[in-house]
């Protein structure tokens, strides 16, 4: 709505991306504030609680937290977006895309958990992976035959490509979607433990964007130039926006979760974020968080099934530091620390070519 102000009333204002994202942010905040706690005392009556994992240490005070919050920043999210970014724009369009898809599965699989009651119940595990596998697959798609999103492949520190992947890059993107998304849901398992980093990564992620559709900026720093590709910056601030909102009220000790809705649409839209920066390989460092929990895990069940022994007390590894008798506080901020340390090694990498 605040970009067509500009053409139809000449409020030159509204043209820049910059004010854009800015107004976005603050829309999707205030929105999840005002919808979070109503959401919250909804979810309470219905008993839609999040279900505790047998498995994991013990978190009696959290088995009566509602979850399924992410619905609300994500609603939040598309809101603003659709009230400050600019509509024809298919880069915008296939960032909404990846959000709703990926958080229509994550509802899905977040209900049968809670009608269940059960932690591991909800869509099987193959239903689940194909819905996904679906909704990457559609976007990727979106970006190669409709977007016209080149299919180039940059590494950091190098000013030209490596190759073209041609169609391949739909198998390629689909993996890194698929990937980001499920380290993110990994790493959800503490208070705040992903909102944060992925607030930072959305910020270096929505640098990298903005520079990468600036004529001047992305020659000055021997970007590649995408025409258009700065306008999804708007729906990342949007996102940051909900997801800080979301935070007033998930940070320790929570009162609601996002559950699958939000932790496979976050790290769904962080990939798809990196894919139009041209920055698949330096989501590895922007996402440093989610990567560790990830490996962690890897290497727990590899080295149990190679040789029936742990190498961590339990994984994924946040839960190891819970074991060892850390408080769970000291666990999420040591965790965001890193993450920022990550992420401004990340933009300092952006000059070094």
């Amino acid at each position: 709505m605040f970009y067509y102000l500009h053409e139809a009333l000449g409020i030159h204002l509204f043209y820049y991306i910059s004010v854009r994202a800015g107004l976005a942010f603050f829309i999707a905040f205030c929105l999840t504030l005002f919808l979070m706690p109503r959401y919250i005392a909804w979810a309470k009556a219905r008993k839609a609680n999040q279900p505790i994992n047998k498995y994991v240490p013990a978190h009696e005070e959290k088995q009566h937290t509602p979850t399924m919050g992410g619905a609300i920043f994500v609603f939040s999210t598309v809101i603003a977006s659709l009230l400050t970014a600019k509509l024809n724009n298919w880069y915008v369009i296939g960032g909404l895309l990846t959000l709703v898809g990926f958080a229509a599965v994550g509802f899905k699989d977040d209900l049968g958990k809670v009608l269940s009651g059960d932690n591991l119940q909800g869509l099987t595990a193959r239903g689940k992976m194909a819905l996904l596998i679906l909704v990457s697959l559609l976007v990727s798609s979106l970006l190669v035959f409709v977007a016209h999103f080149p299919t180039t492949f940059y590494v950091p520190f190098i000013k030209t490509p490596l190759f073209d992947m041609g169609y391949f890059a739909i198998l390629f993107w689909t993996l890194v979607i698929i990937a980001t998304s499920n380290a993110v849901n990994l790493t959800d398992g503490l208070d705040g433990l992903a909102t944060v980093p992925t607030v930072i990564a959305l910020g270096t992620l929505g640098i990298i964007v903005y520079l990468t559709g600036h004529a001047i900026f992305s020659k000055y720093l021997l970007l590649p130039y995408i025409p258009g590709v700065g306008e999804i910056t708007i729906v990342a601030a949007a996102l940051a926006g909900g997801l800080l909102g979301f935070l007033w009220y998930n940070c320790y000790p929570a009162e609601v979760f996002m559950g699958d809705t939000g932790s496979l649409s976050i790290g769904a839209f962080l990939a798809y974020m990196a894919i139009l920066g041209k920055s698949e390989v330096l989501l590895i460092l922007i996402g440093i968080v989610f990567v560790i929990e990830t490996v962690s895990v890897i290497l727990q069940v590899g080295s149990w099934k190679l040789r029936q022994k742990r190498v961590f007390l339990m994984a994924p590894i946040h839960h190891h530091f819970e074991m060892k008798k850390w408080a769970e506080n000291k666990i999420i901020v040591r965790f965001w620390m890193v993450a920022f340390l990550a992420n401004l090694l990340a933009l300092i990498t952006l000059k070094i070519r």
